[in-house]
């Protein structure tokens, strides 16, 4: 699959388009969910898998063929060892019991991010989700874990370098377009609506090159609380907007 050229570069005017095909999430409430309700907050993090196997299973329904969600950032390190470990068992509770289920169902698996660093069962089960799911091509799940948007940034400038110096790009071939292909989102449309829940307002160094052009969508709702009708919500939110990438609406001309 070929990445597709984002709009701004596409000399695209204003636009209501009926999207969005590419939704990327901000999967964000889970410990306060937790607290509110005096549980731990581990319970908050299993209830977020819940929402998550909602949301994948109701994309398509609305027209989305591309789900990116950021699952665990390089920055969540600093929590307690206690909850870092929690989560990873989350993932890999998750592949476990989802594979099957999702390669069957034509989703393709893909999770982006560093693997250095990563516990050797979580690197395997990760290269196990992608491997078994490559050929699939009806819905597209990303899965951001151990991910960075500063950090993705820098590995792709690495490999552009590198690429250069073994004479496999021409320095003033390196455009916008070749650099997004070493990105970790290589093949895959820029997103065109950005989710973030729990009433926090800021990106926190999620598809920084990315979410360039992304219309912005900001809930209160605590992502265990997130269904088809959040989902729907934001869509509606997202259609409302005018897309101009830089250019001048129509109107006023």
């Amino acid at each position: 699959m070929s990445r597709e050229p984002a709009p701004a570069s596409e000399g695209a005017g204003a636009e209501r388009l009926p999207g969005p095909q590419h939704v990327a999430i901000i999967m964000d409430g889970n410990g306060r969910w937790a607290n509110a309700r005096g549980l731990p907050r581990a319970v908050g993090h299993e209830r977020g898998v819940e929402a998550l196997r909602r949301t994948v299973e109701a994309a398509p329904e609305l027209g989305i063929r591309y789900l990116t969600v950021f699952s665990f950032s390089t920055e969540n390190w600093r929590r307690p060892a206690a909850e870092v470990s929690a989560l990873f068992g989350l993932l890999k509770a998750y592949v476990q019991r989802d594979l099957s289920r999702l390669k069957r169902e034509g989703v393709r698996i893909r999770v982006m991010g560093k693997r250095e660093g990563l516990p050797a069962d979580i690197a395997e089960l990760v290269d196990k989700a992608e491997r078994e799911t490559e050929a699939n091509s009806d819905f597209y799940l990303n899965i951001a874990f151990n991910y960075g948007g500063r950090e993705e940034i820098l590995r792709a400038a690495r490999k552009a370098c590198d690429a250069i110096q073994h004479g496999e790009l021409a320095v003033e071939n390196l455009d916008e377009k070749a650099f997004a292909g070493f990105l970790d989102t290589d093949g895959i449309p820029d997103p065109d609506l950005l989710i973030r829940t729990s009433g926090e307002y800021r990106l926190s160094n999620f598809l920084l090159w990315q979410a360039a052009y992304a219309e912005l969508v900001f809930t209160d709702v605590l992502w265990p609380d997130f269904d088809k009708s959040t989902l729907e919500q934001s869509i509606a939110e997202f259609r409302s907007r005018e897309r101009r990438f830089g250019a001048v609406s129509p109107e006023a001309n």
